[in-house]
């Protein structure tokens, strides 16, 4: 029998953050890249062991806590899925600004304590809401965001040719108006935006190479955002999926999608610095996001993104593994 693997789980409008709290085996000291990766080589299996039946499911998603490095930096985290690692994740940098304060990481300052968190793709700030001494909504100002490519296309089996553009919020999405696989929110099956938007992540990965200027480890399309094509003014809100990894679908309107969304807006003209806007998820939870500071990443215009939502306790759980418990390794049925 392994020995226990401790968790506290949350959800972030809808969307799972597993946190894993003890049980992994020491990761050796290093950037966080570094970490990742090694977690990677050396741990996969108890990512699989978490994420997977019988213990989790196919869109199950982790938050595993490792030493900070970075100047700064109240915590650290590598985020897990159903394929392996992501670089950002913002429903559970959410949950974590949460969990920070409510397990002593920064004090508990009122009304407002703030977080920071070292993230693969770099220092995420959170601002945590305190009152009677627990936290309650987070916000989180992203890494510098840029649009890659604008007005993209690809030729896709069955939908035809699909316009779409490339975008970074911590992870590179392609962003696609639902309507042009003749989808729309509320009509159509989740699987349906799910097959599409699936097709759009591996013909955008075939035909469209990415760089980012920190680090080649971030140069890699996480999924694809399909959107009803509004632009979230007004305090109406625009809806979108997010299906990134190995086709997993989030339940929250995605925290880096929303800063990908946002920096895509910009730089059309589209959304001004300081402009609120509203996004719902598949699940019908909201965000709000903002563009907050221009700024540049290399060659890139950029900008840093406020996005703000609720993230709330569902349990906690000491997970094992017995020797001769083969399904227990984890296991995905679709």
């Amino acid at each position: 029998m392994t020995g226990n693997i401790s968790v506290v789980d949350m959800h972030t409008g809808g969307e799972p953050v597993r946190i894993v709290t003890g049980g992994y085996p020491e990761i050796p000291a290093g950037p966080i890249l570094q970490k990742r990766a090694w977690v990677r080589d050396n741990a996969d299996h108890l990512r699989r062991m978490l994420m997977f039946e019988p213990r989790g499911h196919a869109d199950m998603y982790g938050a595993l806590l490792v030493e900070p490095e970075l100047p700064g930096a109240d915590l650290a985290v590598l985020f897990m899925h159903n394929e392996g690692y992501s670089t950002m994740c913002g429903h559970a940098v959410i949950a974590l600004g949460r969990y920070a304060v409510d397990n002593g990481f920064v004090a508990a300052a009122e009304p407002q304590a703030e977080v920071g968190i070292e993230c693969p793709c770099g220092l995420v700030r959170a601002r945590v809401a305190v009152a009677g001494g627990k936290a309650h909504a987070v916000s989180f100002e992203s890494v510098p965001a840029f649009l890659h490519t604008r007005d993209g296309s690809v030729e896709l089996p069955g939908f035809g040719r699909i316009v779409f553009d490339i975008a970074y919020g911590g992870a590179f999405y392609a962003l696609a108006d639902a309507a042009q696989f003749g989808l729309e929110f509320g009509r159509h099956r989740t699987r349906d935006f799910q097959d599409a938007a699936t097709a759009l992540t591996e013909a955008v990965k075939a035909a469209f190479p990415l760089d980012h200027p920190d680090d080649a480890d971030l140069a890699f399309l996480y999924g694809s955002i399909l959107t009803d094509g509004g632009s979230g003014a007004g305090g109406v809100p625009t809806r979108n999926v997010c299906v990134f990894a190995d086709a997993q679908i989030d339940r929250s309107p995605t925290g880096s999608g929303v800063t990908a969304r946002l920096a895509a807006m910009h730089a059309r003209d589209e959304v001004k610095p300081g402009e609120e806007r509203l996004f719902e998820s598949i699940a019908g939870s909201h965000f709000t996001g903002a563009v907050e500071t221009l700024t540049r990443t290399g060659p890139y215009p950029a900008v840093t993104v406020r996005v703000a939502g609720n993230a709330h306790y569902t349990g906690t759980a000491d997970f094992t593994l017995e020797k001769d418990d083969e399904l227990g390794r984890g296991f995905l049925l679709r």
